[in-house]
């Protein structure tokens, strides 16, 4: 049993608790800066215990109907395949690439992640707040659907690899995608991420990089922080501890990304930037698309109308 663990869990789960967020983020990159734990089986220890700390938060969440159910079936339809493909491409380089290069090429991709995370953390909490109208519920239409598998698809590939975004990500999307309320987008953000990180986490452990004696002092504090983080949603100054959570993630992309391979980090959030910036911007362009198409199908009513001859 290791006391500082323990303490780190409960820190992480009643943060995860109140904002869906910081999960993978930070236990991550503290497995392997401050605990030393090798690049792979952090990550794989830290989806498999987030797997059971989400687990616990998303029934909580799930009682307090904060759980947008459509959404959470048409995000997972595309996370669960692409985190699995992630884990996959993991274990095959493990078995083909040098373990120094491997642990150098995870520091880059991880650390880039981390960066671009903590930049639209602070993006949500300093500018995003201000510019969306939240929502508790509307109809999920079929671009609804769509945007949810492609969100699924993308953010699940990711945080196969990494570990990193299944809370943060994700609901910075279920933000400026759906318009959603805060305690909809962690209930819902929650509840995705339980089933997501489940099939990355068991797709981890059957790859071997699962320390199941880490994953328990870790649980140990993480179980009871998220409930106690769920019961605090609604009160907890939801801009202060996201835009924190944004510096001390900026932070941990920066150290990281110095220890990992100095032509691939940029290479990885330059592509985490565009990705996230098309799915941001794709609703956007396929509303004003439909509203074109409505207006010109109008128009040519409107001139067929003055054309025929009246009765």
């Amino acid at each position: 049993m290791d006391p500082a663990i323990i303490l780190f869990g409960l820190g992480i789960g009643i943060l995860v608790g109140m904002t869906g967020m910081g999960g993978g983020s930070l236990m991550t990159p503290l497995l392997i800066l401050i605990f030393s734990t090798q690049p792979t089986t952090a990550i794989g220890t830290d989806i498999f215990y987030s797997a059971i700390t989400k687990t616990v938060g998303s029934w909580r969440h799930r009682r307090m109907g904060t759980v947008n159910m459509d959404l959470v079936k048409w995000l997972a339809l595309g996370s669960v395949p692409a985190a699995v493909l992630g884990v996959a491409i993991i274990s095959m380089l493990e078995r083909h690439v040098n373990p120094d290069r491997l642990d150098s090429l995870i520091y880059a991709v991880l650390g880039g992640t981390l960066l671009m995370v903590g930049i639209m953390t602070l993006a949500r909490a300093l500018i995003l707040r201000s510019l969306v109208t939240e929502r508790d519920r509307f109809d999920v239409e079929r671009r609804h659907k769509v945007a949810a598998v492609v969100i699924g698809a993308t953010t699940g590939f990711v945080i196969g690899i990494t570990s990193a975004g299944s809370g943060t990500v994700i609901a910075i999307l279920l933000i400026a995608v759906y318009r959603l309320s805060p305690k909809k987008v962690v209930g819902t953000d929650v509840f995705h991420a339980a089933i997501l990180l489940w099939a990355a986490g068991i797709a981890h452990w059957v790859g071997g990089n699962v320390d199941f004696v880490l994953a328990g002092n870790i649980l140990l504090g993480s179980v009871p922080g998220v409930v106690i983080g769920a019961a605090l949603s609604d009160r907890a100054p939801q801009g202060f501890i996201r835009t924190a959570l944004g510096v001390v993630l900026v932070g941990s992309g920066i150290v990281t990304i110095q220890k990992g391979d100095p032509t691939v980090w940029p290479i990885a959030a330059g592509v985490a930037a565009i990705g996230l910036g098309l799915i941001l911007y794709a609703p956007h362009w396929l509303h004003r698309r439909r509203e074109r198409e409505r207006r010109q199908g109008a128009d040519q009513t409107g001139t067929l109308g003055r054309t025929l001859p009246a009765d």
